[in-house]
């Protein structure tokens, strides 16, 4: 009843939301995409996106097809991997970034391995522009990162905005410098925050800094200052600060797998890793849950 090709499609777009990312990633033209999704509707019988000119979101009935599409994906792939009689071998050296901890990342890796049995998955964790050094000198096979919104490597899994949390209590004292929470360098969001302040003006001190998401997280925890974060992966205890805290927008960030160089025995195991990790993108993220948009007031504690 519902054809994979279309499947595929549907996951591409209401993982980018965008016909056109969509369209880029699949390697196929806009119309076919536009055709694809339109033909899944009609064998639905559901509207499975609202779109206008400048916005694509999924609708109830889309965000239900997420699950049956990976289903069908993931029964289709391994019908196939059964009768033509190919199974995958080799060491693959996966590299993934902090951000990922919290996501349900652990159950595509899980599928992969019950899929792949013989392929020995070693995996890395670790800043993103780090893992980036690490695959340019070919000691990994594929990577899952982010990179700055408006860079061209990789290959587009899922996009987000970036922003600015902290501790539920926590109150930023406009006349004082603003306390950060960063990864230390070749760290993405560090360079990020760092740079919207200098471009506005605000003055900024380190008041932790950690190689481990934990370590992160419980200082901000702690009240000790401000992360900055993917809005979509934000940790549980924590939240966005209100525009009223008068810190400057972050913009956006992409999240992208980067392939390396192909070695023997480990190309077509990062490929298949790949494509299931596309597959689950919509899985890659963690929503805001319990908690609440931080007041902007200066009278609370604790005060930073």
């Amino acid at each position: 009843m519902y054809d994979p090709a279309q499947l595929r499609t549907f996951l591409a777009v209401a993982q980018t939301l965008s016909f056109t990312r969509a369209a880029r990633r699949l390697g196929v033209r806009q119309s076919t995409v536009s055709q694809h999704v339109r033909r899944l509707e009609d064998a639905t019988g559901r509207q499975l996106f609202t779109r206008d000119t400048h916005r694509v979101d999924l609708t109830v009935d889309g965000e239900a097809m997420l699950g049956f599409a990976r289903t069908i994906l993931a029964a289709h792939e391994r019908a196939a991997a059964f009768f033509t009689g190919t199974r995958l071998r080799g060491r693959l050296r996966f590299g993934v970034s902090e951000d990922f901890v919290l996501t349900r990342l652990p159950e595509i890796l899980e599928s992969f391995r019950h899929d792949h049995p013989e392929v020995e998955l070693e995996l890395t964790v670790e800043l993103s522009g780090t893992l980036q050094q690490r695959l340019a000198a070919g000691r990994l096979d594929l990577v899952l990162a982010k990179r700055r919104t408006g860079d061209t490597h990789g290959e587009l899994v899922r996009q987000d905005t970036l922003a600015w949390i902290g501790a539920p209590q926590l109150r930023i004292d406009p006349d004082r410098p603003v306390p950060l929470i960063l990864f230390p360098p070749p760290g993405i969001t560090r360079a990020r925050a760092l740079e919207v302040l200098e471009e506005h003006g605000r003055s900024w001190r380190i008041a932790c800094t950690s190689t481990s998401l934990s370590g992160l997280i419980a200082a901000a925890h702690a009240g000790l200052g401000v992360m900055v974060h993917s809005r979509g992966l934000i940790p549980p205890g924590l939240a966005p600060l209100p525009a009223r805290a008068g810190l400057p927008e972050l913009g956006g960030v992409d999240f992208v797998l980067s392939h390396g160089r192909r070695r023997d025995g480990a190309h077509e195991a990062a490929d298949a890793l790949a494509t299931a990790i596309l597959a689950g993108g919509d899985r890659l993220i963690r929503g805001v849950g319990t908690t609440a948009p931080i007041r902007g007031s200066r009278s609370a504690r604790p005060r930073a």
